[in-house]
């Protein structure tokens, strides 16, 4: 498998998710503003979109959204226990909180990387994000992972975004449980192993 990324882009969350899941794959880097692949090539090829992440199976087949390609490594990979068993309630909760992660936080992060994004838009999506930031604090209490006591691939989607406010300088102080949850799963050895393979880290 061939997991192409931009290095700190969400393309991380499925890139911990290999790692956690013990399976073997190959880095391909995109630059995301020249659309070009780092050994060369136009990334457009791979993806139309033009948006990483792209899971490149082992039959030449592509995933692209990383809430999908996470869900794909679960399934693929089921001893790693990094999603509860299709059909069951836990699994409709796994989603529930990616599609959390995607529509309410990676969303509403998305203009703050815009240069122009008018400033008064970007107000009002960090205010957004403060409300739910407020809201998520309120869950992680007195949980080690989102889910429970067990990592899992919403971990590591929600621990890739979350990882933003460093760079849109969003004090996570306000919220106490979210800012321990992202020391715990910073703290991960495959995690660790992730953000140093894309240079986030030393």
């Amino acid at each position: 498998m061939k997991l192409y990324f931009s290095p700190g882009a969400c393309s991380l969350s499925p890139h911990i998710s290999l790692r956690e899941a013990g399976v073997p794959f190959e880095l391909a880097q995109v630059d995301l503003r020249s659309k070009e692949i780092k050994t060369g090539g136009n990334f457009r090829d791979v993806n139309a979109k033009g948006m990483v992440p792209v899971l490149e199976l082992d039959n030449g087949d592509r995933l692209t959204e990383g809430p999908a390609i996470v869900q794909y490594v679960a399934d693929r990979n089921p001893a790693a226990g990094l999603a509860p068993a299709a059909g069951t309630i836990e699994r409709y909760h796994l989603m529930e909180w990616l599609n959390f992660t995607t529509s309410e936080l990676h969303k509403n992060f998305t203009p703050l990387f815009k240069p122009n994004t008018p400033e008064d838009y970007k107000k009002i999506a960090r205010d957004t994000l403060a409300e739910r930031y407020q809201f998520l604090d309120g869950k992680l209490a007195g949980k080690q992972y989102i889910m429970g006591d067990h990592f899992t691939v919403a971990d590591a989607y929600l621990f890739t975004i979350t990882n933003w406010t460093r760079i849109q300088k969003i004090e996570l102080t306000p919220w106490p449980n979210v800012q321990g949850y992202m020391e715990r799963v910073r703290a991960r050895p495959k995690v660790q192993e992730a953000m140093k393979a894309e240079g986030l880290i030393r």
